[in-house]
């Protein structure tokens, strides 16, 4: 059993790491582009008199950075191999390998900076589930489509599950779809409901919206998912929410009488749920080393800084109290690192065997490791948060100025408590297979092939 990262993810992160330094970071510090990451970085971002929105400076310098990671030969790393990815067999390995060490980074570690700014997911290596969706439940017209427009960024799709009021509950959402003929004379849907915290909304080219087409409140059989356009008539933005993090790109959006075409479908009829699981299994646990690398790096910050610092005449690090709160985090920080990548194993494992059985993988993986997902996620964007909260203690007044990052992370990651699968409904989720409400006693196989007879 070896505990090591493999040679080749090393070695990659070191070439991700010379780039960085040669291209990314002269970018970042280019004219006065590092205000957006320095103590004037919310100012600078936000458009105060405009809904709160990004700023177009900003976003056009993300893009910039993105372009020459894609010259680089990195932006395109998860993406499928047919579009340039690098077509891995351990890709979740590698993903959350790469999203630890950015955001643990010292130089630009902690989601705040042009190499990986975690407040809008950008990052030279790109993450882009939507594309993972489309590679999988994609009609070959949609995929041809989509998804090389995607790369390009002319394709922007949000992810329409959550509703005003059902987040959590997402099988009883309110939004439906009927079917209807339309003026054309071919079938189609009429999608009446609303979808709330719509992230990226503001620069959508599409929203991807889940709708009951068949069913009962609460089943998750019924739903079905529909690539939207933004320009549809009926479809309209009612707010942009105003957050702790600022700017802000969620919206809150209306559907009434919105008329699409049946081609709109994305995956199969009525099981729309399995392209959500597709989206949150990935990017659970890539979320999870994202957490784990911020949190980190805080610890990483904090033993520097009282180690530098004297108070009373000696180092701040000399104090147990100072002392105690850090090896505990550390030491949770390092548990937890751990456990990420064995489960990004596990996922490539898992898919590994479904190429074999040409089958896909999603539901097994939910049915052998939704546990260690949940696990992974929820501890990691907590432990981000007591991490930050620990630094910004540390470092006294400076910690809580904005001179220093801390509470622009503790302000981020505290979203992903609640996002993406509360850390309440995780833990329940993990008390299921701990207390024996859920079995994983099927092999791998088994479970592919039952998982695909009832799709």
């Amino acid at each position: 059993m070896n505990f090591e990262l493999p040679n080749d993810v090393q070695n990659y992160l070191s070439r991700v790491d010379a780039f960085i330094k040669e291209k990314i970071l002269p970018l970042q510090h280019k004219d006065d582009n590092n205000r957006f990451f320095d103590h004037r970085r919310e100012a600078s971002r936000t458009q105060w008199d405009n809904q709160g929105l990004p700023t177009h400076e900003w976003e056009n310098l993300l893009r910039q950075a993105r372009k020459l990671a894609d010259e680089a030969g990195f932006y395109r790393f998860s993406f499928p191999q047919e579009f340039g990815g690098a077509g891995s067999d351990q890709q979740n390995l590698y993903m959350c390998a790469i999203r630890y060490h950015l955001a643990s980074h010292p130089v630009y570690g902690g989601g705040v900076s042009l190499a990986n700014d975690l407040q809008n997911e950008h990052s030279v290596v790109g993450n882009n589930p939507i594309i993972i969706m489309l590679q999988h439940y994609g009609t070959k017209e949609q995929q041809q489509k989509f998804i090389p427009a995607s790369i390009k960024g002319e394709f922007r799709a949000t992810f329409g599950l959550t509703e005003i009021h059902h987040g959590s509950d997402a099988t009883h959402m309110d939004t439906t779809a009927s079917p209807i003929t339309l003026a054309n004379g071919e079938p189609g849907y009429e999608i009446n409901g609303n979808k709330k915290w719509q992230t990226g909304m503001h620069s959508a080219t599409h929203c991807l919206v889940f709708a009951r087409t068949s069913g009962k409140a609460g089943s998750p059989k019924g739903i079905t998912a529909f690539i939207v356009p933004r320009e549809t008539p009926g479809l309209s933005v009612a707010s942009y929410e105003w957050t702790l993090n600022m700017p802000t790109d969620h919206a809150t959006i209306l559907f009434d009488k919105v008329q699409i075409p049946a081609s709109a479908i994305l995956g199969p009829l009525d099981n729309g749920l399995a392209i959500a699981q597709t989206f949150t299994h990935e990017n659970r646990i890539r979320q999870a080393a994202s957490s784990c690398g911020a949190a980190r790096y805080c610890i990483d910050r904090s033993v520097e800084y009282a180690k530098k610092r004297t108070v009373f005449g000696k180092p701040l690090s000399s104090n147990q109290a100072i002392q105690w709160p850090l090896v505990e985090l550390s030491t949770q920080a390092e548990m937890l690192r751990l456990l990420i990548l064995r489960t990004a194993v596990e996922m490539d494992q898992v898919t590994a065997a479904a190429k074999r059985s040409g089958n896909a993988p999603w539901v097994a993986i939910e049915k052998q490791l939704g546990h260690k997902i949940g696990m992974c996620n929820y501890y990691a964007n907590r432990l981000c948060c007591d991490s930050a909260d620990r630094a910004i203690q540390i470092h006294g007044g400076v910690g809580y100025s904005r001179h220093y990052p801390f509470e622009h992370i503790w302000r981020h990651f505290r979203r992903y408590r609640i996002t993406e699968g509360s850390e309440e409904v995780q833990i329940r989720k993990v008390a299921a297979y701990l207390f024996g409400y859920k079995t994983t006693g099927e092999s791998t196989e088994q479970q592919l092939k039952k998982s695909e007879a009832k799709l």
